[in-house]
């Protein structure tokens, strides 16, 4: 059994397991509160909070999610910057400290205006933290469990997304006080956490002699494929999410069948990523994304036809086992191709472009279903993605590697 425990090796460079988890921790944190306070308790709670009739406070409510992801989506590409230049610990406590001072204006608000303030100056100190995360889970893990190790980490935080959705939402009858207590402890854990970031990168930096408009250069060249490939995917993975609790009915069956097609679905996702994650990470990343997609599509155009109950089983395993290639597929080429001293920067500029289509596919699927009926949003999505599998084939050149860098040879910097 020692011998087996010797054996075992984390895909992660020696010593950096404690900074990874440190800023996964904060990023949990944070996308607790924010779930729990845009998704699910404004939308109850605004109206004791101002003083508003209902109409008012969900106009308030909706109008401050808007405000606050409009501006977490804008400083994304700034906040990358900011890792590029003082690294994740410093970039992760500014985000955490700023997020706590708007909380607290958020709930001691006591007019519309004051609330949106808070919900901006939110958005901005929630930009820092993904990017941070992801380029400091990147930096630790080994090339070849790359995309693996990001999937895990963002996988990891999708529970504490639930979480605060449903508590927050639970307890939006409570006592002001309460909530304040909550969401500043949650936040205020966060902060903590952020301490122990890793304060300097692990990566290959360039040399003096790699000019910062060579550097630049690479990044641009790097990104440019990636933009629109961003934009269709989060296009395409966020087109149903509002409407599939909607239109339960129409696909004949229940609340809790549309729950347990769902279920399927995710178990299989879940079940297949290890072997999904090692294929992207072989090499293969583009392979995996494309076969994720097409598989996608299939399984939306089977439900477009509106199939019997039992037929949505299969169908929604076929999707699983789709974005049990994407997500793996997709963190893996983002990884590969991305120059490694620019890739905070970078990574910013790309979750920027994922948040305009996280933004729009909604509006898509509304859009589809309004035109179409129940088939529509299932066919726009069956669509979209074979569009977006097709590009990949279509455009495979430019992914097969990533472009040549501007400059000298890199060497090792140290980390903290």
């Amino acid at each position: 059994m020692r011998d087996r425990l010797r054996s075992f090796r984390l895909p992660l460079a020696p010593g950096t397991l404690p900074g990874v988890l440190a800023a996964a921790a904060t990023l949990a944190c944070s996308e607790f509160v924010r779930s729990g306070m845009y998704g699910s308790y404004l939308p109850g709670a605004a109206g004791a909070l101002l003083g508003l009739h209902k109409q008012e406070a969900v106009a308030v409510a909706a109008t401050a999610f808007t405000v606050h992801f409009i501006s977490d989506t804008v400083m994304r590409g700034p906040a990358g910057a900011l890792i590029v230049k003082y690294g994740a610990r410093l970039s992760l406590l500014a985000g955490a400290a700023l997020s706590l001072l708007a909380l607290a204006l958020i709930m001691n608000a006591h007019a519309p205006w004051m609330l949106l303030l808070g919900a901006a100056l939110h958005g901005v100190g929630f930009s820092v933290m993904w990017p941070a995360t992801m380029t400091t889970t990147a930096d630790a893990a080994f090339g070849s469990h790359q995309g693996r190790a990001l999937t895990v980490v963002s996988m990891g935080v999708m529970p504490l997304i639930g979480l605060g959705f449903l508590l927050m939402g639970a307890l939006a009858d409570q006592p002001r006080a309460l909530i304040t207590a909550l969401v500043l402890a949650v936040q205020g854990a966060g902060l903590a956490a952020a301490l122990f970031a890793p304060r300097e990168r692990r990566v290959s930096a360039p040399t003096p002699d790699t000019a910062p408009r060579g550097r630049l250069k690479n990044a641009a060249r790097a990104l440019a494929p990636l933009l629109p490939a961003a934009l269709m995917q989060t296009l395409t993975m966020t087109l149903l999410g509002p409407l599939l609790f909607t239109l339960y009915k129409d696909l004949g069956t229940t609340y809790w069948g549309m729950v347990a097609v769902l279920g399927v679905g995710g178990a299989l996702a879940f079940a297949a990523m290890p072997l999904t994650g090692r294929y992207a990470d072989g090499g293969n990343a583009r392979l995996a994304v494309t076969i994720g997609f097409a598989l996608v599509c299939l399984g939306l155009a089977g439900i477009s036809s509106l199939p019997p109950f039992w037929a949505l089983f299969p169908l929604a395993a076929l999707v699983g086992l789709g974005y049990a290639f994407l997500m793996p597929g997709w963190s893996a080429l983002v990884v590969t191709r991305l120059p490694e001293a620019e890739r905070p920067a970078a990574w910013g500029a790309l979750m920027t472009v994922e948040n305009l289509g996280t933004s729009l596919g909604p509006l898509l699927g509304a859009l589809a279903y309004r035109t179409l009926g129940t088939p529509g949003p299932f066919l726009a999505g069956a669509i979209m993605a074979a569009l977006t599998a097709l590009g990949y084939i279509a455009f495979r050149q430019v992914f097969l590697a990533p472009p040549t860098p501007v400059g000298a040879a890199a060497h090792e910097t140290p980390t903290a």
